[in-house]
């Protein structure tokens, strides 16, 4: 019986004879090509190789310079890069049509619409949007599509079928700087200034509750701004919103800077950290004029006779929207003797706001409905005693009427302490800019004007 166990055993003498003779003839092997290796070189450096023989022979050197030769010209030969195609959407066109108009088959863009997320977009495309396309032996290769100016969708094809992602990149922001002195209106030298109309109706109404822009304006009133402009990828996209303002007007500057709360929310405050906002709009429509202004006697244009009148009046189209000139609830919406039809507010206990004479009203306004400063609520109108179109607007304290116009309004809460040192470390930069900027007018120092504290309790006429 065979003993197959490694241990104990000795190796016969045959199989040592084995070894030694394989190991003998690998030698020989390796001296023989190493020998011709060696004569084939020493025959190129002196040029005595050549391709092919005088004989028609070829030389095994050539034969296997050939061959790589070969391999290599093959290894360098690179397809042709693909290019993009760019498709503007036009009015009406789909997906679908894109595709068959780039000769691309219909199960691509079936594929592809049903990867879900956001290329369920690619579905609602409209006339302006644009996708870039790149094809390759008349198959897609990738598709994108910006999906707003953070996000990009990219679909691209891969082994088992299109595969979609969503990029999404960061905006630069960088802060830059506008002046300008009033020589027509706000709305020319702020242009000339360089701010376009977003930002000069966001000016206006950051200091809209101290100043009347339509008749405090006076030739010589300054104004300085210091806003963001939004960049991607080194190229400016659009200028963003106003970080810090400045309007010096009649002897007096008002300022407002930007400050984004702990929870995201924005809002503008006095670099002292009180709100610009005030509780109620001064004036809630854009009017063309005041036609009757609050007087306790004035001869009635209808009636005939002496006649309060408890409010103003603000002469505008009809159908100007009228806008809810602070937070509240609706007490009343409907007609009502002389104001024709008419809409009540309350704000809180003591005040009450009063809009008559108007065309309609917003729909889905209803009695008991909460509305916010600025809200659309009604449309300018003459119904009721009017004899032409205007907003009749009566504003009241504890069932008193008194002067929209010169009334001291109440101020909306300023900061809490709490977020007050937050505040002015945030502000500091901006207040310094518009330091700066004013510095370089050589502007001489002016009274700033710091609105008092909010008031909780009354407002005097």
């Amino acid at each position: 019986m065979s003993n197959y166990s490694p241990a104990g055993g000795t190796v016969p003498s045959s199989a040592r004879r084995i070894v030694v003779i394989c190991g003998f003839l690998a030698a020989s092997a390796a001296a023989f090509v190493y020998y011709h290796r060696d004569s084939a070189l020493d025959q190129e450096s002196v040029g005595s190789v050549q391709a092919v023989a005088s004989d028609g022979q070829e030389y095994p050197v050539a034969r296997f310079d050939s061959v790589i030769s070969s391999a290599v010209n093959e290894a360098l030969t690179v397809p042709p890069a693909t290019e993009w195609t760019t498709v503007s959407v036009k009015s009406g066109q789909s997906l679908s049509n894109i595709f068959d108009d780039a000769h691309l088959p219909p199960e691509d863009w079936m594929a592809i619409t049903k990867l879900g997320g956001d290329c369920a977009q690619l579905k609602r495309i409209k006339a302006g949007d644009q996708l870039r396309l790149r094809v390759a032996n008349g198959e897609l290769q990738e598709l994108v599509y910006p999906l707003d100016e953070l996000r990009t969708l990219s679909v691209r094809r891969g082994d088992n079928g299109f595969e979609s992602a969503t990029l999404s990149a960061s905006l630069e922001r960088r802060s830059t700087e506008a002046v300008g002195t009033i020589e027509n209106s706000l709305f020319l030298d702020g242009r000339k200034a360089g701010l376009n109309d977003r930002m000069i109706l966001q000016f206006a109404d950051l200091f809209g509750y101290d100043i009347d822009f339509a008749q405090d304006l006076q030739e010589g009133d300054r104004f300085s701004v210091v806003y963001e402009e939004l960049y991607k990828d080194g190229k400016k996209l659009r200028d963003g919103d106003i970080l810090a303002a400045e309007f010096s007007n009649n002897g007096k500057t008002y300022r407002a800077v930007r400050f984004v709360a702990p929870d995201g929310t924005k809002a503008y405050y006095t670099p002292a950290g009180l709100s610009l906002r005030k509780a109620f709009i001064r004036t809630p429509v854009d009017f063309t004029r005041i036609s009757s202004g609050f007087t306790l006697h004035r001869w009635h244009p209808i009636l005939n006779r002496m006649r309060a009148h408890t409010g103003t009046d603000y002469a505008a189209p009809i159908g100007t929207p009228v806008h809810a000139s602070g937070n509240g609830k609706v007490e009343f919406v409907g007609q009502k003797g002389g104001y024709g039809n008419v809409v009540v507010l309350r704000h809180g206990n003591q005040y009450e706001t009063i809009y008559g004479h108007l065309s309609r009203f917003q729909k889905g306004l209803h009695a008991g409905a909460t509305v916010q400063q600025g809200q659309v609520i009604a449309f300018v109108g003459m119904t009721g005693l009017a004899t032409g179109p205007h907003l009749h607007y009566e504003f009241r304290i504890n069932g008193m009427p008194v002067n929209p116009e010169k009334i001291t309004l109440p101020r909306a809460m300023p900061l809490e302490p709490r977020t007050l040192a937050q505040f002015r470390s945030s502000s500091a930069p901006l207040v310094a800019a518009l330091d700066s900027m004013d510095a370089k007018q050589g502007v001489a120092e002016a009274t700033t004007v710091q609105p008092a504290a909010s008031r909780a309790t009354t407002a005097t006429p």
